[in-house]
């Protein structure tokens, strides 16, 4: 957009790692108020222009965190009122959550959160359409099934082949092991391993509604930090959830253009992972979303898991110069739907 050629080197055949193995959710409720809020709120915005002109379904459904009991109230209810009105965050009684999803489940059901600011994309089938999209649209071209071997700027090696570029962008993600592999030992960084399941299509063409969260969540996103009561809530769940705290479960279910549902995860963090996904932690997600929301068809069609780097320092990015006109950027952790596009305007922007 901003004249330059650009030119993307690909180590796989096609988008395969952790930009398709997610919900598909781009999540500002999940932000903390303020540059991370704004950045998330940016990043919607360019998705929605991206989906639109690349003719790729998105929906803006916005989100539902269900509270059942009044420890997670109390943190829903601070939260309200601790951010920016103009959010249009607000709390919703059992009889209006129900109306904005059939699938809550109501018994228990002391009330809601409700966020207007959630979008949905089908991720696999957006990021596959967006290489087609680029290069019609702006020139940009890609390279496939090639992996870089070295940067020695201002070249860029492909094995025997050398490319040369003005500025060199290393978007590696959980590959620390390939390129500037010193720098990346030396930083706070490790890797999180997911693990996440679809179900069916639903049928008659029943949607959820908004995206659907259990209270677990609370605690994973530092946007539900400003509520003062969030700390005893962490305690009360450190005895009654300890093994989902032990194994960073926390629930969401999306809902994709051809009704399918996206479930999750789970975070086990650790720089080798084995390949293998645990049975007793994909049960122990569905038992939990059991307590939140029912679906009409509850059948089973795939399950997968995914790796992204995460920083072990409280950040939230690293950005990293080892040499003028050479970029490294990585560890934005499980946000990276929600906030890449505007983090990497700000970066570029001012060049």
């Amino acid at each position: 957009m901003r004249g330059y050629k650009v030119h993307v080197v690909e180590r796989t055949g096609r988008a395969v790692g952790a930009s398709i193995r997610n919900f598909g959710m781009v999540w500002p409720v999940g932000q903390p108020e303020g540059a991370l809020y704004e950045m998330a709120m940016r990043s919607r915005a360019i998705w929605k222009q991206v989906a639109a002109e690349a003719d790729t379904w998105f929906d803006e459904v916005g989100s539902l965190h269900m509270a059942y009991s009044p420890d997670e109230w109390e943190v829903m209810n601070e939260l309200v009122e601790n951010i920016d009105k103009n959010r249009g965050c607000r709390l919703l009684s059992p009889e209006e959550t129900s109306r904005k999803s059939g699938a809550v489940v109501t018994e228990r059901l002391i009330g809601s959160l409700w966020s207007p600011d959630e979008l949905i994309i089908d991720s696999r089938k957006t990021i596959a359409a967006l290489p087609g999209w680029l290069q019609e649209k702006y020139g940009v071209e890609f390279t496939w099934g090639r992996a870089v071997t070295a940067v020695r700027y201002p070249f860029v090696e492909l094995g025997k082949e050398t490319l040369e570029a003005d500025i060199v962008v290393v978007c590696s993600g959980a590959d620390f092991e390939s390129l500037y592999p010193e720098l990346y030992a030396a930083a706070p960084l490790t890797k999180c391993k997911l693990q996440m399941m679809r179900m069916k299509a639903q049928p008659g063409n029943w949607r959820i509604g908004p995206a659907l969260c259990g209270s677990l969540s609370l605690v994973h996103y530092k946007g539900f930090s400003v509520a003062p009561s969030l700390a005893r809530l962490k305690e009360r769940y450190r005895r009654d959830y300890a093994a989902y705290l032990d194994w960073g479960i926390h629930v969401m279910v999306a809902q994709n253009d051809a009704g399918e549902l996206t479930i999750g995860d789970s975070h086990e963090y650790g720089l080798t992972h084995d390949p293998f996904d645990k049975h007793f932690i994909n049960r122990m997600i569905l038992d939990y979303l059991k307590t939140f929301a029912r679906f009409k068809d509850e059948e089973l069609t795939e399950s997968w898991n995914g790796i992204y780097p995460r920083l072990t320092n409280g950040e939230d990015f690293f950005v990293q110069q080892p040499e003028e006109g050479v970029f490294l950027i990585n560890g934005l952790g499980g946000a990276g739907m929600t906030l890449s596009f505007g983090f990497t305007e700000n970066i570029f922007g001012g060049l």
